[in-house]
């Protein structure tokens, strides 16, 4: 079986923003409130944050679960890692996931400006330069010939979309306009060229899923 690169869960506005301006160390998605983008996720049963019992099931959860599958590795921007810009000038910043962080993989963080690998639990977090060919390689290396997870952000995405080296993608589309922020697209047929795409909306009435794949 071929090692794939997936978009796993990916949450944008009906207008096309997955994320923010402006982050910080308080506001990791910048102006945006991610309880508007990915509250159909907290909802499940599967949600891994869940601390009561109960949560939906059906369609959100099933996706929810398959987050995890088949995953050997993931690729993410800096900015999903961390709020800091330029040189590190604190090794002591961890990421925003504590000391158990959820990945359970080889993860590669893309940077301009490398850092020593951090390992937290079960984790380890890989500070890489390179175009995002040669990324992928290490991250399918890394990965034990699992697939690997294309994490975001929309940067990121976009980044790896227009090197033509993503196969699969769902992306959740909440029915609330930003406005404002980083946009992963200004309409999802602008990937159908490349892609076959079915658009299935959730009976949940919180999302529509958008599922991609490579033709």
């Amino acid at each position: 079986m071929p090692q794939l690169l997936r978009v796993q869960n990916f949450n944008v506005s009906s207008d096309g923003i997955g994320a923010g301006e402006d982050q910080t160390l308080e506001r990791p998605f910048g102006h945006v409130d991610p309880g508007k983008l990915f509250g159909w996720a907290g909802a499940t049963a599967s949600w891994p944050m869940r601390t009561a019992p109960g949560g939906s099931r059906g369609l959100d959860d099933y996706l929810t679960r398959d987050y995890a599958r088949n995953i050997g590795a993931e690729i993410m921007g800096r900015n999903k890692f961390g709020p800091q810009r330029g040189p590190w000038e604190d090794h002591e910043w961890q990421g925003w996931w504590g000391d158990e962080p959820p990945f359970r993989t080889p993860v590669f963080v893309l940077t301009h400006h490398e850092r020593p690998s951090l390992t937290l639990s079960d984790t380890t977090f890989h500070f890489v330069d390179g175009d995002p060919a040669r990324v992928l390689a290490r991250a399918r290396e890394a990965a034990g010939g699992k697939d690997v997870r294309l994490g975001g952000g929309v940067r990121t995405i976009r980044e790896f979309l227009d090197a033509d080296l993503v196969d699969t993608l769902h992306v959740a589309v909440s029915p609330v306009e930003l406005g404002s922020g980083l946009r992963l697209w200004e309409s999802p047929d602008e990937l159908r060229d490349r892609f076959h795409l079915d658009v299935v909306p959730s009976p949940s009435g919180r999302v529509v899923h958008h599922l991609f794949w490579r033709k």
